[in-house]
């Protein structure tokens, strides 16, 4: 059986370092597979999760002979002002446990070893805020599968080319908290579709058909579109959002739900959420296995 990266399924992790880069032109496949293997090679402390994955251009050139065909860049969704912009890079670098320090010596000793072949284009530092919530206050992954059930929904399944990898979506969500905070609860309970204090979803009579939970729970031929969300809240004072991760065995699953929120589906509905958050990044990966990532320099 093809084994997953583990840092993929480690939940709990209170710091997190997302880290996207993207490689610098003219590059021998040599020069890349080599620098990129002793990166991935290096020791970290016992305390750092990593997770690492590659957009489609540069897993080509990594493993020709790897890459899954549903495979692709992002590619930007909605129009006029309500857009999920496409800002593809090369490389997603996913550090995450409870040592802020030890991760933030395993990203600048990783950095350092691969500005040969890349530039760090985006950084978003994560932490774990309250039990688990977004920064409006909600509890966020609420409908995450458990056990089992989270591999299934993330891992690309045996026989296929990519078995035990998965497709991953990043997007940096940049939040309107003031506009977010002067709602009343019930307002914003209708905006997420959830209660807020403990993260039950509204009944059919209150739910409205724009709230968060309605636009994205995605069914196609009556089968749920679900995704293992690892989204964590990042920023301070002056910009703070959430660093959307999630994973999945079927990458047209992001397409679907992305095209419920900004309002691309037959019924024209966008998700009262994007009023009060705005994406700014957009990107789709392929995490290997943990196998083929790590004979990347022979690949």
């Amino acid at each position: 059986m093809s084994e997953p990266q583990a840092g993929i399924f480690i939940e709990g992790a209170a710091s997190h370092f997302f880290l996207e880069y993207q490689l610098i032109e003219g590059l021998s496949e040599q020069q890349l597979r080599s620098t990129l293997a002793k990166a991935i090679a290096l020791p970290l402390s016992d305390e750092v999760n990593s997770v690492w994955a590659f957009g489609a251009d540069c897993w080509q050139q990594l493993a020709p002979a790897c890459v899954p065909s549903a495979l692709k860049p992002f590619a930007t969704i909605g129009s006029g002002q309500r857009l999920a912009p496409a800002t593809q890079h090369s490389i997603l670098l996913w550090l995450h446990g409870n040592n802020h320090s030890a991760n933030f010596d395993a990203a600048m000793a990783i950095s350092s070893a691969l500005a040969a072949v890349a530039s760090l284009c985006l950084e978003k530092i994560g932490f774990l805020y309250k039990d688990s919530r977004d920064l409006s206050g909600f509890i966020d992954g609420t409908e995450n599968p458990k056990g089992r059930g989270q591999q299934l929904v993330a891992l690309i399944p045996e026989g296929e080319v990519g078995a035990g990898g998965s497709f991953v979506m990043s997007q940096q969500w940049i939040h309107n908290l003031a506009s977010f905070h002067a709602l009343s609860q019930s307002q914003q309970e209708e905006v997420i579709g959830r209660t807020k204090p403990d993260s039950i979803e509204l009944d059919d009579e209150r739910m409205p058909e724009n709230s968060h939970v309605s636009r994205s729970d995605v069914k196609i031929n009556g089968e749920a579109q679900k995704l293992y969300r690892r989204s964590v809240p990042y920023g301070g004072v002056l910009e703070h959002g959430l660093y959307f991760l999630a994973f999945s065995c079927d990458i047209q699953r992001f397409d679907r739900i992305l095209a419920s929120m900004f309002g691309c589906t037959d019924d024209g509905i966008h998700d009262h959420l994007t009023d009060f958050s705005t994406p700014v990044s957009g990107s789709y990966w392929f995490a290997p296995s943990a196998a083929e990532l790590s004979s990347i320099g022979s690949l």
